[in-house]
């Protein structure tokens, strides 16, 4: 095309306001010549000028499990900035410099079961996973030779059929992890945001009246949860129980998932045989019981719908607060069905539902059958339930327990949620020298109605969150209403330190909760709760007390309670059937009882 007529040749000079005009005609001309290509607020391309820029889209903020890091708490964050499974080089550097970790590696320590537990001890205690409770002898005297020569001189039983080992110097950690993984059992996972000790009940596979031996099923999560990265780190921690249907129980209703054995009969609408129903949300230190939510499952399907249900919590639980974080407060913001819809989408098989009607109820069961011996479903067999007192064993006792397993059962030992531990397989040939050698190694098979039903958490000599020294106190208070009251049923005592209630003292028959008063330790006392077919929440009965007072208060209720039972009538049916004033009227005192 030829130019020359639409701009005749000129040697002439432009002004400056000629060239700026110029300019922005050829920008313009620019401009209608190719489209405009911008974004929205959104991110969307348009070619509207009016309603965009060249790129007006935001970038996205980070997320984690699906909430946004600004939003994430504290714990969240940090496990955000480093995945605590990953942190073995700070290990080692803390043990080479014997140095005690920053808020924040404290916190992952926890993820391979080291928690420093200062002001309480200068140290770190160490917390095991022991799948269904089963030690063999030869473990059990490895972990009293790291008790002794690294640790405290003592082990710990807890409420989760679980061992601790306290006052781990930080130069051990490495060394007492190692020493784990050589004797065949991990720590990893045991504290924290993660699933605790898988427990089962105690005498599985040994039991008479159970339906199913639940071990190798309580096994098979604990090893599928140990090779599963996304089932760490989850928004809290998380627990799991299965209950054979037998006579001891594992407490299946205060966990976040319960699975109990059933028996379904004939005429119903699915096949006869043995199945488990789900409980889910129990979490007692928020005053709720796990409850049953429809579901029938085969055996072969508990473990899979395990793992599907704690993927669900772990994608939509909340990380923004951690005192809604439990699975509780996300089934109640969602409610059960919609749950279990999400559940189901992760599983290869349907989630079947049916009546709990429709099956048998649940075997009775022995409130005081985890002491003492009984015979076993193998003709012959004994298990010998040895008494714990609030779970503290000391190594020699340890070296002890393992050599009477050894020669006079198969080798094994159990723990339970009751702070003690069985020795299965006993022949009925040996049972008197067992009972013998248990009793010259300082403990014994036998305890009064109180004391073998007595629980306790840590306490203030090793827990910085606790009020008071709760095993001491608890064994002081059995010990004395043992003495004044030789009574035969069970009584529970649950004696927890805070809040957090470890020792779960709203299912006692008489639950403390330690507290100042008036500068002294002292205790909240609840009264008449339990779990299984005795499921209720205690009731407050006494707001505060000075422990010294405490004997005092519980000598007259008791006193109240022998004289005034009905015959046969346990101690929590007497104060079930009372009003809380009634109770407290029975507590008056006039004079002080010292244990």
């Amino acid at each position: 095309m030829d130019t020359s007529v639409l701009a005749p040749e000129t040697t002439a000079t432009f002004s400056d306001e000629q060239k700026e005009y110029l300019r922005g005609f050829f920008t313009g001309a620019a401009q209608r010549l190719r489209p405009f290509v911008g974004h929205t607020a959104t991110g969307l391309l348009t070619h509207n000028a009016a309603s965009a820029g060249a790129n007006l889209a935001t970038e996205a903020e980070p997320l984690f499990h699906g909430t946004a890091v600004p939003d994430l708490c504290r714990e969240e964050l940090w496990k955000y900035e480093e995945n605590p499974l990953d942190i073995w080089d700070k290990l080692l550097a803390h043990a080479d410099e014997n140095r005690a970790p920053a808020p924040d590696d404290l916190f992952r320590f926890k993820f391979h079961g080291l928690f420093y537990v200062a002001p309480a001890q200068d140290s770190f205690m160490l917390r095991l996973r022991i799948p269904g409770g089963v030690l063999t002898a030869h473990q059990l005297r490895g972990l009293a030779q790291m008790a002794e020569e690294w640790g405290s001189g003592r082990a710990d039983l807890t409420t989760r059929a679980n061992l601790q080992i306290r006052e781990f110097a930080p130069h051990a950690i490495v060394r007492v992890l190692n020493k784990l993984q050589s004797l065949g059992l991990t720590s990893r996972g045991s504290g924290a945001d993660n699933i605790r000790n898988i427990t089962a009940s105690p005498t599985s596979g040994l039991d008479p009246a159970e339906l199913i031996d639940v071990r190798p099923l309580a096994d098979a999560l604990h090893h599928y949860i140990l090779n599963s990265r996304d089932l760490y780190g989850l928004p809290r921690k998380f627990n799991v129980a299965f209950d054979s249907g037998g006579s001891i129980s594992v407490v299946a209703d205060t966990n976040d998932i319960g699975f109990v054995a059933v028996r379904v009969g004939e005429g119903r609408s699915v096949p006869p045989g043995i199945y488990f129903r789900a409980l889910l949300c129990g979490i007692t230190g928020h005053k709720q019981f796990a409850s049953d939510c429809g579901l029938l499952l085969r055996p072969e399907q508990t473990v899979a719908a395990a793992a599907a249900m704690i993927r669900v919590f772990a994608e939509h639980g909340d990380r923004t607060d951690r005192r809604k974080a439990r699975l509780k407060y996300l089934i109640d913001r969602w409610g059960v069905e919609r749950f279990l819809a999400e559940t189901e989408k992760r599983l290869a098989f349907p989630l079947l539902r049916i009546a709990e009607s429709d099956c048998e109820p649940r075997n009775p069961i022995d409130r005081a059958g985890h002491i003492g011996v009984h015979p076993q479903i193998q003709p012959g067999l004994h298990v010998i339930g040895v008494a714990i007192p609030v779970g503290r064993l000391p190594v020699a006792q340890m070296h002890a327990l393992a050599s009477i397993a050894e020669r006079y059962g198969s080798g094994e030992l159990r723990l339970t949620v009751w702070q003690n531990l069985l020795i299965p397989n006993v022949p009925s040939a040996h049972l008197d020298a067992a009972l013998s050698a248990i009793r010259a190694a300082g403990l014994d098979v036998t305890a009064g109605a109180v004391l073998r039903g007595t629980v306790a958490c840590t306490g203030n000599r090793g827990c910085k969150y606790a009020a008071t020294d709760t095993k001491a106190d608890a064994v002081a208070l059995a010990q004395f209403l043992d003495a004044r009251f030789p009574i035969q049923q069970p009584v529970n005592l649950h004696v927890t330190g805070c809040p957090h209630s470890c020792a779960q003292h709203y299912i006692g028959d008489i639950g403390l909760l330690g507290a100042k008063v008036n500068g002294a330790e002292g205790y909240q006392v609840v009264i008449g709760g339990g779990s299984d077919h005795d499921r209720g929440l205690a009731r407050e009965l006494i707001p505060a007390i000075a422990f010294t007072d405490l004997p005092l208060a519980m000598d007259r209720l008791f006193t109240v309670y022998i004289a005034q039972r009905a015959p046969e009538e346990s101690f929590l049916a007497f104060t079930r059937r009372h009003s809380i004033d009634e109770l407290k009227a029975f507590c008056a005192a006039k004079e002080t009882v010292q244990p």
